[in-house]
């Protein structure tokens, strides 16, 4: 067949560990013999990043601001003992914080679906999205230790120097301990935009979830700012498809998302999206079956998958040694990225394919062939375990049967 044509580039953000030489499979097998694909390389494999104390990270995220796309390979986030392996300059921030905060944008997790792998939760019939709001809150905390007795307070000093606020926040009789956190309204509203915008690109309802009743201020200021985005904005538009905006409290929404079939996004706070993500996505199978995608209020897309570098597999694979590791989700990172790319620039072609591959990866779980950790949960009878390569091959298989 003839290849198809990319009119735009997308920014390609290449990773670390055994992820990355998934994205290598992934290129050669199912993209490159069907694209004549189109990319702005990044390298954001660890060792690039510390040789270039981390620019080539700030680099992608402006190309991204460009191009508008970008697909990104999982990183690594180093840690003390990353210091000492890759002999690192100083421990450098994750890539994807980096990314997030430049581009303004938010993340939404969405499990990926299909026969033979069922979820925990019975009733589950449809994926159900997680907005995370990645910014503030207990990941920009302050703490301190308090040694003995005596007062914390919350101290507000206007820039102005006009009349200082002060709170009590604890008076201590003895050792304890005292966190501080923070948010500011600019990155609630984009988080509350970016929301709405999505659940209009996915013609789903939105559901979101603080605890207001206890947390009076904090928790108040983002129910009231997305009510006032949405009775301003986007009501009319939610009305004119037929979707709706749902607030209620966080315990309510545990309780309801228990007994809903899906087909939803679910918004949270920052700590609540992380550990909810994590739960929806083991309920559903397994974190290498869910996409992430991070969106920008300003337009900007960056697709990946939502799992880490998969280490262990890697160091089997350096020492030569047979792995199963599962790429549905690096697979659908790129399918996301290449279908929103065709979408910009009115590709049918490019988005096609895009499906096709999606289908061609789901119908290769449910014929029965699958890497290791979804054999070890799948309902199908008698699975073929296919290594890591042997897996992407036949999905490229199905793919041609497609073509």
């Amino acid at each position: 067949m003839k290849k198809i044509t990319m009119q735009t580039p997308l920014v390609e953000m290449d990773g670390d560990e055994m992820t990355r030489i998934l994205w290598t499979m992934i290129k050669e097998e199912l993209l490159t013999p069907y694209i004549d694909l189109n990319t702005e390389y990044y390298d954001l494999g660890l060792e690039h990043r510390n040789e270039t104390d981390d620019q080539v990270t700030v680099d992608s995220a402006k190309a991204t601001m460009k191009y508008k796309v970008a697909v990104k390979c999982a990183t690594i986030t180093p840690n003390a003992a990353r210091m000492t392996e890759y002999d690192l300059k100083e421990m450098w921030k994750s890539p994807n914080g980096t990314i997030r905060a430049m581009l303004d944008g938010t993340v939404f997790r969405t499990p990926i679906v299909v026969n033979g792998i069922e979820p925990c939760v019975k009733n589950w019939k449809k994926p159900i999205t997680i907005a995370r709001h990645a910014y503030g809150d207990v990941y920009r905390n302050v703490e301190m230790e308090i040694p003995s007795a005596g007062d914390v307070k919350l101290v507000y000093a206007p820039e102005d120097g006009s009349g200082e606020q002060t709170l009590l926040v604890h008076h201590f009789d003895g050792s304890g301990v005292v966190q501080g956190q923070h948010n500011i309204d600019a990155s609630i509203k984009s988080f509350a935009a970016s929301c709405f915008e999505f659940a209009l690109d996915m013609k789903q309802d939105l559901w979101f979830a603080t605890k207001d009743t206890i947390s009076k201020k904090y928790d108040h200021r983002f129910k009231d700012i997305f009510q006032d985005l949405y009775d301003n904005t986007y009501k009319t538009k939610f009305e004119e498809l037929g979707i709706t905006y749902f607030y209620t409290l966080i315990d309510d929404a545990v309780a309801r998302i228990m007994k809903a079939e899906g087909g939803f996004i679910w918004a949270l706070k920052n700590y609540d999206g992380d550990v909810m993500s994590d739960m929806v996505s083991s309920a559903f199978g397994s974190l290498a079956m869910m996409t992430s995608v991070l969106v920008s209020p300003h337009g900007y897309y960056e697709y990946e998958a939502a799992h880490g570098t998969v280490q262990r597999h890697y160091y089997k694979h350096l020492k030569g040694e047979e792995t199963s590791t599962n790429s549905v989700a690096t697979i659908f990172a790129w399918t996301g990225a290449l279908r929103k790319r065709g979408e910009l620039d009115n590709n049918q072609e490019l988005m096609d394919f895009a499906d096709k591959l999606e289908k061609a990866t789901l119908e290769t779980i449910e014929s029965g062939k699958m890497t290791k950790d979804l054999a070890l949960i799948t309902s199908l009878s008698n699975p073929t375990v296919l290594n890591s390569k042997e897996f992407i091959q036949a999905i490229r298989e199905k793919l041609d049967t497609m073509l």
